[in-house]
């Protein structure tokens, strides 16, 4: 049977490559490290590691272990984690996971509201997914997914939390500034910035650049708002954000809001659970508070 510990010494023997090194870090001698592999391996009746001068090597069983490894213990970790502080008088902490960049100032309010009302539960805001949050909410290393996608799964539930406007903004001096709405046409010959994300997840391309078959000249990723706010205000290009953050900014930099297309692009921003955890009452609080504080 595999045990924690067997896993513990894939990722070591991974990342330090050198048996002393690995040993060291699990707080063990080379020759119990080497007994504990060679035990593993006869009860596999399988290779993990070879040698090559000092190095270590997995082989592709190893490599497959190691994969269950990195699955398995963060998820172990957290839950460790969360039954200390159960038994330190917590009754747990709320993983949160953040697929919407522009989205800090409205959590930073529901945060605050849900530590008033739970002061026996702990928060961890995980802000860099990568866009892989679906995948992070079905293995358990968090709780709750703030996502303005839907992918359908049967082990998940989602709840809206309320709906906004994607609007372009425009210097004050752009030659589009006096336009009510834009066609895409108008940005063939533009640079957009936009957040680092795919562009098969950003609205302005899916939803208004290729229907209309039309691509931007230049199109730059920048992950800070205010540098973003800062180059389009000084015309070096557009970028396209919420109706509610492009109001709040409005006064900070000289920027005009557009609407994209004559009927507007419009979403709506989700709070995504395992629907095992539909009866959990902390979380069922933080989406209520999450639909009371829309934007």
């Amino acid at each position: 049977m595999i045990e924690l510990s067997h896993l513990k010494i894939m990722i070591a023997l991974h990342e330090k490559e050198t048996l002393t090194l690995a040993a060291d870090s699990l707080c063990l001698t080379q020759s119990a490290l080497s007994h504990q592999i060679r035990s593993l391996e006869k009860r596999l009746n399988i290779k993990l590691w070879q040698r090559y001068g000092r190095r270590l090597r997995l082989t592709p069983a190893g490599e497959l272990l190691l994969k269950v490894a990195k699955q398995t213990m963060p998820t172990l970790e957290q839950t460790e984690m969360t039954l200390k502080a159960m038994g330190e008088g917590l009754e747990g902490s709320l993983r949160i996971g953040v697929e919407c960049y522009p989205c800090q100032e409205w959590l930073t309010q529901v945060v605050a509201d849900f530590l008033d009302a739970q002061v026996n539960i702990d928060i961890d805001i995980i802000n860099k997914l990568q866009f892989f949050g679906i995948s992070n909410l079905l293995n358990q290393q968090i709780d709750i997914l703030i996502t303005p996608d839907i992918f359908k799964h049967k082990e998940l539930q989602y709840y809206p939390l309320f709906e906004y406007e994607q609007v372009l903004l425009v210097s004050e001096s752009h030659s589009l500034v006096d336009n009510q709405h834009i066609k895409a046409s108008d940005l063939a010959d533009q640079t957009l910035f936009t957040f680092p994300i795919e562009k098969e997840r950003l609205d302005v391309f899916k939803q208004f650049l290729w229907p209309n078959n039309i691509a931007v000249k230049v199109h730059k990723k920048i992950e800070s708002l205010s540098i973003m706010l800062q180059m389009v205000e000084h015309q070096r290009g557009i970028c396209v954000l919420p109706e509610w953050l492009a109001d709040s900014y409005s006064k900070l930099y000289k920027i005009k809001k557009i609407r994209l297309g004559k009927k507007g692009i419009y979403k709506t921003l989700y709070a995504a659970i395992r629907k095992e955890d539909q009866s959990v009452p902390y979380l069922q609080e933080f989406i209520e508070l999450g639909i009371k504080n829309a934007m």
